[in-house]
């Protein structure tokens, strides 16, 4: 009874990894490393445009910076509708 006691616990151990979100290489990961390249995007394209308003710098640079902020924002927000799309069908499925 104990040898299977122990074996259980030991399963139990190996297998939590792959179920704990905070793991690398999870979705929690993934999302955040989404959120953090999407902040820096967001970042660089502010101080590109700082920087061509105050020092009167290439406006191709700002119209490109411009540019990958939409799509970065076009891409969030299509991943936010996504989310609460699904979300929304779990709620209709019957219990």
């Amino acid at each position: 009874m104990e040898m299977q006691t122990l074996s259980a616990i030991q399963s139990y151990t190996q297998a939590k990894p792959a179920t704990d979100p905070s793991a690398a290489g999870g979705i929690g990961a993934a999302a955040k490393d989404m959120a953090l390249d999407f902040a820096q995007t967001l970042a660089a394209s502010e101080q590109t445009a700082t920087q061509t308003m105050a020092v009167n710098a290439d406006p191709h640079a700002l119209v490109q910076a411009l540019a990958q902020t939409e799509l970065a924002v076009e891409t969030a927000v299509t991943v936010r509708n996504k989310v609460v799309e699904a979300y929304q069908e779990i709620l209709r499925m019957p219990v």
